[in-house]
């Protein structure tokens, strides 16, 4: 039986590196059926379209949401960043965002957990006196108890099954508010998951520890805008940001989960055949763990890690993986 996956090639390099995770997929042989939606910066600038409520619905039937990079530059910015990215995690409830970083030449292999539906990025906040000289903005960040402690839960149970090492990152020193309930949350949590060593970095040390010693870690959670900045870094020193997977998860499976490259769109390269589409193959191996393909899976991960794939264009990269894939 086919899996039905709502295919959102988006904008600038979207369409070109989702079409080739697919060729990738159907060179492993997983049967798809694709269901194709035009979303993004293009679509909003033709007729002002964002996320209509009733393509959200209709992805509830759906096993999986497959995206390639959103954003263009004619539309301003936070009209496709809240009314699709957001909307998207907030709707589906995609709470955990996943991104894993492996580059076997530096030692690195950590995963970041990021809490992908509070903090700085739940729109609360707003203008007082907008356009006057006494213009107020106010831009606050959303924690809760219960996304706190979920986010954590996933966190130390991915922890477990890997090599038993979570490290908390927060800004505790500064915001004593939300900081105050990720640390008690994470210790709470914790006395369940005695086998699990922890650590607490703050995010500026993090940002050096990546750089400098990145095989410390194992798994980090963290919340939503700190996630945001760490994971950039993780992609630029861990191969490239064209390397860099990740995964907007629905743990609970009350709908679809939704799986992209962490680049954007950059409308720059697009249609010029630069674009490194690993990342976007390697979130479809995401998709596919999440979907129970392990074996499938893990084939297209060492197809991608195989020195020998990179560095034709976008076809001739995907071209060389599906090959591996194949054999």
């Amino acid at each position: 039986m086919a899996y039905r996956i709502g295919v959102i090639g988006g904008d600038g390099i979207g369409p070109e590196v989702i079409a080739e995770g697919l060729k990738v997929f159907a060179a492993a042989g997983v049967a798809i059926e694709t269901i194709d939606y035009d979303l993004g910066g293009s679509r909003y600038l033709r007729d002002g379209v964002v996320l209509p409520d009733e393509v959200v619905e209709e992805w509830s039937g759906l096993d999986a949401l497959f995206l390639g990079a959103v954003g263009t530059p004619e539309v301003p910015p936070g009209v496709i960043e809240r009314g699709l990215l957001l909307k998207m995690r907030f709707d589906l409830d995609l709470y955990v965002n996943l991104r894993p970083f492996l580059h076997p030449p530096s030692g690195i292999d950590f995963m970041v957990v990021r809490e992908n539906t509070e903090g700085a990025y739940a729109g609360e906040g707003g203008f007082l006196r907008r356009g006057t000289p006494n213009e107020i903005a106010t831009q606050g960040s959303v924690n809760t108890r219960m996304g706190v402690e979920r986010v954590i839960r996933y966190a130390f149970e991915l922890a477990r099954s890997r090599n038993n090492h979570l490290t908390l990152v927060h800004k505790t020193n500064v915001l004593t508010f939300s900081g105050d309930l990720w640390e008690r949350a994470f210790k709470e949590v914790a006395t369940e998951y005695s086998d699990v060593e922890t650590a607490y970095n703050h995010v500026d040390a993090a940002c050096i520890y990546f750089v400098d010693s990145p095989n410390r870690y194992d798994v980090i959670v963290t919340d939503n805008l700190f996630g945001d900045i760490l994971t950039d870094l993780g992609g630029a020193v861990s191969g490239g940001i064209g390397m860099a997977s990740s995964a907007n998860l629905n743990p609970d499976r009350t709908g679809p989960s939704m799986f992209e490259p962490v680049h954007g769109s950059a409308p720059d390269i697009a249609g010029k055949g630069l674009a490194n589409p690993t990342a976007a193959i390697l979130s479809g191996a995401m998709m596919l763990d999440f979907l129970g393909e392990e074996a499938v899976a893990d084939k297209i991960r060492r197809a991608c890690s195989d020195p020998g794939v990179q560095g034709g264009t976008t076809a001739e990269t995907g071209d060389a993986i599906a090959e591996r894939v194949r054999g």
